[in-house]
């Protein structure tokens, strides 16, 4: 798996030429990038391709894309009903796993910037990336499409672009580049072929013009049909069903209805979820209600023959239960020291789904940018600390190997010191990142909902006890080791000042 998960929604102005399509995406076959899914719309004009891949690879596959966009389409030939201003018209960068969305900022910049060096392509940003107020919103930046930024991109500073020079690419206009959440491409076909009454609903249901928060519209004539276009920048606020049943009632007004709907490339499994909830009216539903959910959550691990061990036990006992038996059972292994490091891994994932479910609501905005570096933190931390699992079992094993290899070596105290000093660094370690989650957690408390306060309690507990439990490894490794050099003696002096510093926190605590 990849270490990062970037996924990235690059918007190319043709719809009707598949070859052309190909060779774009052709050009973005870069190793560690995914092909997810892809949309032509000969209406629109337009295409929307899905990729996903880890943040270095995915930067370079866009701007391979921009490039080949620029050869093959001119945008002074190009008609469609999609407002565009570039034959690579957006380029938006969304994180899925291992990065954050300021992370994605940084890459729309690095991306933006290379773009106007190696095609001489004009780059704007905007959404999370965006240098103004003025810019987050894609529509303001695209105002008058590609023609009247031709014209007024020179002369207009409100025109100036973040990258490149003062004037558009004679054929492939300007490219808009930025950083957002996962969004939901949604559109609604009427029963009619009146595009009027499409763009009365939309400018109903767009927030621009005081419709519901994180939705964007505008009305087209498709395949003969009036078509509310939308993009839904947060599903979780503003739930699909809720704006069809918008566009239902307002469509209701002139005497239409909604005949279909369509989803432009993917969509998040959790918002069908909440829209099967809402029109099913299922009592009591949760998203553990589904059937591949949960066999996802009692799925253990691949065994050795490369299939799956499900447990007998159903739910979140069949993720631990292992771990928790091979703890009870009469062998060194697993020991203290990994459940220290199992301690400290919950509490960052605890800390971490506290900031999660406060990032994005209105009320904690204002601290939008130290939850998303939190989270970001906690997600590195918990990795390490879930590695720290193994490696502190592992380690140990490996001190028992040196007592036995000691046996037939003239080394064998030197031995056994480096295996003692790995297996003191390991839960010296897992100290130092408890801490670390520690002082996140206890962050965390006024700049999230006061309701999920005992959550971060729950993970100052648990940090608190991988520090204590690490600790206590760290010191009865230091008292084994029997000093055969001055690099033994130095590691042990060192290891002692470390260990009482954090030891020294622990006793200061304020839970």
């Amino acid at each position: 798996m990849p270490t990062t998960l970037v996924e990235c929604v690059p918007n190319f102005s043709e719809g009707r030429d598949p070859a052309k399509v190909d060779a774009i995406v052709e050009a973005m076959k870069v190793p560690g990038v995914y092909l997810l899914d892809r949309e032509m719309d000969s209406d629109h004009n337009r295409c929307v391709i899905t990729l996903a891949g880890e943040r270095e690879a995915i930067e370079e596959a866009a701007i391979r894309g921009v490039g080949k966009a620029a050869e093959l389409i001119d945008l002074t030939k190009h008609q469609g009903a999609h407002p565009r201003m570039g034959a690579a018209d957006v380029i938006p960068f969304i994180p899925i796993d291992g990065v954050t969305l300021e992370d994605c900022v940084a890459m729309a910049k690095r991306v933006g910037a290379e773009i106007a060096k190696r095609f001489q392509i004009p780059v704007y940003l905007y959404e999370a990336a965006a240098a103004s107020p003025e810019r987050q919103n894609l529509e303001n930046i695209r105002r008058g499409q590609f023609e009247a930024i031709r014209d007024e991109i020179a002369t207009n500073s409100a025109r100036r672009p973040d990258f490149g020079e003062p004037r558009v690419h004679p054929t492939a206009g300007a490219t808009v580049v930025g950083a957002r959440k996962a969004l939901i491409a949604y559109n609604v076909f009427l029963n009619t072929s009146n595009v009027d009454i499409a763009k009365k609903i939309a400018k109903a249901v767009r927030f621009s013009t005081g419709g519901l928060r994180f939705v964007k519209g505008a009305g087209f004539l498709v395949r003969g049909m009036a078509q509310v276009s939308m993009n839904l920048t947060d599903f979780e606020q503003t739930p699909i069903h809720r704006v069809f049943e918008f566009v239902k009632r307002e469509a209701a007004r002139y005497g239409a209805v909604p005949v279909s709907s369509e989803i432009v490339g993917l969509i998040p499994k959790a918002a069908l979820e909440q829209a099967a909830e809402w029109f099913l009216q299922v009592e009591n539903f949760d998203s553990s209600l589904i059937l591949e959910n949960r066999l996802a959550a009692v799925v253990s691990g691949k065994t050795a023959g490369g299939g799956f061990r499900v447990e007998a036990v159903g739910g979140l006992r069949a993720g631990i239960e292992p771990f928790i038996e091979q703890l009870a059972a009469p062998t060194a292994t697993p020991g203290g020291g990994s459940a220290a490091a199992a301690s400290g891994a919950m509490a960052a994932g605890l800390a971490a789904m506290v900031a999660s479910m406060s990032r994005g609501k209105k009320a904690y905005l204002q601290s939008e940018s130290q939850l998303s570096e939190a989270i970001a933190q906690l997600s590195v931390l918990r990795e390490e600390l879930k590695a720290a699992i193994d490696a502190d079992a592992e380690s140990y094993n490996e001190v028992r190997k040196s007592y036995k290899a000691a046996k037939e070596s003239v080394d064998g105290n030197k031995l056994v010191a480096a295996a003692l000093r790995q297996a003191t660094n390991v839960p010296l370690g897992v100290a130092e990142r408890a801490v670390e989650v520690r002082r996140i957690a206890s962050e965390l408390k006024p700049i999230t909902n006061p309701n999920m306060n005992s959550d971060l309690v729950t993970a100052i507990a648990l940090a608190n006890a991988a520090l204590e439990g690490a600790l206590a490894n760290v010191e009865i490794n230091l008292d084994s080791i029997k000093p055969e050099s001055a690099e033994d003696e130095a590691f042990v002096a060192e290891t002692r000042v470390r260990a009482a510093t954090l030891k020294a926190s622990v006793e200061g605590l304020h839970r």
